[in-house]
């Protein structure tokens, strides 16, 4: 089913990047070879874990749905549900076709925009998976804007501050921080990712303030869950480091940017933090830098990325383009 799955998707690229007469002429052969009403159907079944309802929002009876996914999983060769008398959940065979099948479905809505059909408003669900302490510092407060901006789109946040498979998971766009971009997506730009060692006052005024890296073996350290030391630079051409540095022992480890910018806060220990995490703090003393002569240059900028398998939709499109403005240039953490 996975080679069938990505055959349909790669067709309906390749449909895109033809000419008029013949995206209409393939558009009319793929739906002989595929029901995309079939699998927009499956496609919000599985959101709503009930077919009845799903076929309702069609305007279909609920006899009519039950035979149109049974018709679809026959073509198939795979049972995509399972249905009880008191659930329906998803077979496995239903999770691996689950994000092709919203790719189909994306694309093929891009391929009539294309020819001018459909209608103007831009809607769908779009799935963007990012980090929960970015979010919540940047994209919640300006989410009702845009919600009523594009009344047509809905959004479904997947918030983790590690990363997420942004294929696999079915995505269709992801908000990454990293040096090194991955070959198999495309990415917009938004900032660079500058990362300096911070702490409270308070705990600098009872353990003391490190002069030194090597000093910071000896005071309480605050580190993100897996990750590895990264390297840190003088602006004065002084030795580099590592933070975590060697054969340290962190006090916290903790996979949640938020909490560990708030413990810092409140007295924990030094920790390596974001500008666009701290910045406020800085700002209004409740977090100074550490070292100040150093920071993390590697490289690392944040991005909104999306698989280069996808067409960029009118959905993503306009959700990049919102947030590249609200967020500015340069953005405020770097004012």
């Amino acid at each position: 089913m996975a080679l069938l799955c990505e055959w349909l998707m790669y067709y309906i690229q390749y449909i895109n990047k033809t000419n008029r007469k013949r995206v209409q002429n393939s558009l009319y052969l793929y739906n002989q070879v595929m029901d995309t009403n079939g699998i927009r159907l499956f496609v919000m079944a599985a959101e709503m874990l009930n077919i009845s309802a799903a076929g309702r929002q069609l305007g279909l009876a609920p006899a009519v749905a039950s035979a149109r996914l049974a018709k679809l999983e026959k073509r198939m060769g795979a049972d995509l549900l399972h249905r009880s008398t008191r659930q329906v959940s998803l077979s496995l065979e239903g999770e691996e076709f689950l994000p092709y099948a919203r790719e189909i479905l994306a694309q093929e809505d891009a391929a009539l925009a294309a020819l001018g059909h459909g209608s103007n408003e831009i809607k769908g669900t779009l799935r963007f998976a990012a980090s929960s302490t970015f979010v919540q510092l940047y994209l919640t407060p300006i989410l009702p804007l845009f919600l009523e901006q594009y009344p047509g789109i809905n959004l479904e946040l997947k918030l983790s501050d590690t990363q997420i498979d942004l294929i696999d998971g079915g995505f269709d766009l992801a908000l990454r921080n990293y040096a090194a971009k991955d070959s198999s997506l495309i990415g917009r730009k938004i900032a660079n990712d500058t990362r300096i060692l911070c702490a409270s006052p308070e705990y600098l005024k009872i353990h003391g303030t490190p002069q030194e890296p090597r000093e910071l073996a000896s005071h309480q350290l605050m580190v993100f869950t897996s990750a590895t030391p990264r390297q840190l630079t003088s602006a004065t051409g002084a030795d580099s480091c590592t933070f975590p540095p060697p054969n340290s022992k962190p006090r916290v480890t903790c996979d949640d940017g938020l909490s560990i910018r708030l413990a810092a806060k409140g007295g924990v220990g030094i920790c390596m933090s974001s500008m666009w995490n701290i910045h406020s703090d800085l700002n209004e003393g409740s977090l100074v830098r550490v070292l100040s002569d150093y920071e993390v240059n590697d490289g690392s900028a944040i991005w909104l990325v999306y698989p280069k398998s996808n067409v960029l939709t009118a959905k993503v499109r306009v959700f990049i383009d919102f947030l590249l403005e609200q967020i500015g240039t340069p953005p405020v953490w770097e004012h």
